[in-house]
């Protein structure tokens, strides 16, 4: 068996090279989006939840490894996000027009709120229902699978929470520690109090 390149010097070896690199980008990315789509439809996380989660979540790190990656039905406690310690609110600057949500397995964004309403608005509503509430033109719709029955699963697998409509039309009631993620590289995140 010859080597790809073999007898063309060096820069046959540098096309050999990049060729090689090309091929496994492109396997990697075919893998990486379709086991992606996979993980969501089986509801696993490929790993446990990061360590670092923000919005003074970190400290609930096992409840956030059960309800994100080993659930599919249950949720973290009615109104979790604005405990004492976590007050999620609390923790945004006002100046600050919205705030992106990433998940807390993979660190990608998933949701971007308040879009379409105000502030106040979203945080009514959230308080109303004891969860962070998104409608959907606040869902980065590439990174979530809604399931059968109204489960919510990021592409990485992760659970969510649960859409829950009311008569304003689909209502994304989701859990704080599955979306208090640090962003992937490349991300943006915002300078918020973590």
């Amino acid at each position: 068996v010859r080597q790809a390149g073999a007898g063309l010097g060096a820069l046959g070896k540098m096309v050999s090279s990049c060729m090689l690199q090309v091929l496994l980008f492109a396997m990697f990315y075919t893998f990486t989006v379709l086991s992606s789509k996979d993980q969501a439809m089986r509801g696993q996380c490929d790993k446990p939840v990061e360590k670092n989660l923000r919005f003074g979540v970190a400290p609930d790190w096992e409840m956030a490894n059960t309800i994100c990656c080993h659930n599919t039905k249950y949720a973290e406690p009615s109104g979790y996000f604005h405990s004492s310690r976590v007050n999620l609110f609390s923790r945004f600057k006002p100046e600050e027009s919205s705030h992106t949500f990433y998940d807390s397995v993979c660190g990608i964004p998933l949701f971007i709120a308040p879009r379409g309403r105000t502030m106040a608005e979203w945080t009514a509503e959230s308080y109303e229902h004891g969860w962070p509430s998104f409608r959907p033109e606040e869902v980065v719709q590439e990174n979530i699978v809604v399931m059968p029955g109204g489960e919510v699963r990021s592409v990485c697998g992760t659970h969510l929470g649960h859409n829950i409509p009311d008569d304003k039309g689909a209502r994304y009631c989701i859990d704080l520690a599955c979306i208090a993620g640090m962003p992937r590289i490349g991300t943006h995140l915002e300078p918020h109090r973590h």
